[in-house]
């Protein structure tokens, strides 16, 4: 968890509002937003590329390591009662997940087996396959299309899943606030003030987006250059 204030009050700082510009709270929640959304979704892609390199034997040194403990602060699970509340489409073997809930699906679990997510071309060739490549309850297969969980199992009969391991997105964030005189004054109350769910070490980060988006909004070409310099040597000296 970062403060949302902590994260305002160093982007106020490094803009210099007295002298370049007032960025407003409108502003910054937008920029906020953005700038957690670029962040969070960037763990992804980095994830996949570094599944590519060979780990390091130094745990704390290892880049993967690193994006998985940070990607593990969004992973939630719907166990068997969770799925059975889930929508389906008539057929109640097939169930529906909110991609508004739901960001990315890690794994599906049948009986406490993983279940092989296969493509919809692979998942049919399979289902109906011969006997060397049907799934089983011991090895079920799964596919996801359109919002919709399908598992096969046994003679290639549809089944409800036991388990789903997936990534939620990140709440929005926002600076809440209340004018005396003219002027913003944090809020720091919960129904106001909803802070970065991000792993405390991408605080700099978030600081160096927000701050170039600031000094574009606000036509200030050196805010917004020094905002993303600072980020990319941020990202540089985080990937050696």
């Amino acid at each position: 968890m970062i403060s949302i204030d902590t994260v305002y009050q160093k982007v106020l700082a490094f803009a210099n509002k007295e002298q370049r510009g007032y960025i407003t709270p409108q502003e910054f929640n937008l920029f906020a937003n953005q700038a957690q959304d670029e962040v969070f979704e960037q763990y992804f892609y980095d994830r996949t590329q570094e599944a590519k390199k060979p780990a390091n034997s130094h745990v704390f040194l290892d880049v993967d390591q690193s994006l998985e403990e940070k990607i593990r602060l969004f992973e939630r699970v719907y166990g068997v009662a969770a799925i059975n509340t889930l929508p389906d489409t008539g057929n109640v073997n097939v169930k529906i997940f909110d991609p508004r809930v739901v960001y990315r699906i890690n794994k599906i679990e049948f009986n406490n087996n993983d279940c092989e997510l296969v493509n919809t071309n692979d998942f049919n060739e399979f289902r109906f396959g011969g006997p060397l490549v049907r799934p089983t309850n011991l090895r079920p297969i799964a596919n996801i299309r359109a919002n919709q969980i399908r598992v096969v199992g046994d003679n290639g009969s549809l089944i409800v899943p036991t388990g789903i391991f997936y990534f939620k997105k990140p709440a929005k964030v926002s600076w809440g606030y209340f004018v005396v005189g003219g002027k913003a004054l944090h809020d720091s109350s919960d129904t106001k003030t909803i802070d970065f769910e991000l792993h405390p070490s991408e605080e700099a980060e978030l600081v160096y987006k927000i701050l170039k988006y600031a000094g574009i909004s606000m036509k200030q070409l050196d805010i917004s250059g020094a905002g993303q310099a600072m980020e990319t040597i941020q990202t540089t000296q985080e990937k050696r």
